[in-house]
């Protein structure tokens, strides 16, 4: 089980996933609430979701090797854990909506023209998108510090 300080690795790369995907849903409401912005914060909200995708499967893979030294099934992780493999496909699907209107925006504004419906449609799914997203890493998170506290305090 890697390790840093003699500190598990999971749940440090968790906070990455914990705070990098909500701050990107977050930032992606706002450029989606007002589209001049997304000039300034666009690419930079896509840096931030890409970051926490890429942190999912991290997250998992050291979960598991986590998990895997931990003595005996624990009902509490395996919740955990059925939670968690469900992040990745919808923050994969906030990101790729993400991208597509932020680069959409930008072709925008090159042309000087107004963002287009569908492109702010697509806005509008990854700010949804963005939401479930979120929703997701508290409901993943608290089935995690559940785990964890619960074994903690014995209750």
């Amino acid at each position: 089980m890697p390790t840093v300080d003699g500190l598990p690795l999971h749940p440090l790369v968790v906070h990455a996933v914990v705070v990098l995907l909500p701050l990107a849903a977050l930032g992606t409401l706002l450029v989606v609430v007002r589209p001049a912005w997304c000039r300034a914060f666009g690419v930079p909200v896509l840096l931030l979701a890409l970051v926490g995708v890429a942190a999912v499967p991290v997250a998992t893979s050291t979960g598991e090797q986590l998990q895997a030294a931990l003595p005996g099934p624990n009902p509490l992780i395996a919740v955990h854990q059925d939670r968690g493999e469900i992040l990745l496909p919808v923050a994969i699907t906030f990101l790729v909506l993400l991208a597509v209107a932020v680069l959409a925006g930008r072709r925008a504004d090159r042309k000087n023209s107004e963002p287009s419906r569908a492109t702010t449609a697509v806005g509008v799914l990854a700010a949804v998108a963005g939401l479930a997203v979120t929703g997701l890493v508290i409901w993943i998170g608290h089935a995690g510090a559940t785990a964890v506290w619960q074994g903690v305090g014995g209750g």
